[in-house]
């Protein structure tokens, strides 16, 4: 399995309550199979209220929400006074392109903290509701017209650790054939 240094960690956010915003801390600590810890989507099952409403039984695949840094830049070009944390992720990323990764990628953050890719993340209203008009601004569309959701990456932890600004991620791939993302 292909293992290279990709990026680092900018920010870590997290919220007890079911937020939409997560304020920045200066760590995180990620707990294996649980997700972020003190974080109202921890825990086995899913947390997401809609989820919880059609089936509280459902594995957890939404832990760990990532998203990449150079989307809050596109976003700012746009118009849009988004930061860190502000679209619900836990750790914001630099220099990795989260979307293009396979399922089943993992992400070493940090000096022990692991992190599977499960899927994408799938916008919502909620993203008007913080800031009119950003759930259009978010997906995009490829050259072959195919939808591109932008608003992040899921996951779940593996290996539990502390992450905080300033880590570094290496990715290493799964096996191939790779699968996409799709939405979790």
């Amino acid at each position: 399995m292909e293992q290279k240094q990709a990026g680092a960690v900018t920010a870590v956010s997290r919220s007890a309550a079911h937020t939409f915003s997560k304020p920045n801390e200066g760590r995180i600590r990620l707990l294996a199979g649980l997700g972020v810890e003190g974080d109202a989507h921890m825990g086995e099952t899913v947390k997401h209220r809609s989820r919880v409403a059609a089936d509280p039984s459902q594995p957890n695949l939404r832990q760990v929400h990532l998203i990449h840094a150079e989307l809050h830049d596109e976003l700012r070009d746009a118009g849009f006074d988004v930061s860190a944390g502000q679209m619900g992720e836990n750790v914001t990323t630099r220099g990795l392109d989260l979307l293009a990764l396979p399922v089943g990628t993992r992400l070493h953050l940090g000096a022990s903290a692991v992190v599977e890719v499960t899927g994408l993340r799938n916008p919502c209203a909620q993203l008007d509701r913080f800031r009119e008009g950003l759930m259009a601004a978010v997906p995009d569309r490829d050259e072959d017209g195919n939808l591109i959701r932008k608003a992040g990456i899921m996951g779940i932890v593996l290996v539990g650790g502390e992450v905080s600004p300033g880590a570094a991620i290496r990715v290493e791939l799964p096996p191939e054939p790779y699968r996409p993302l799709e939405r979790v």
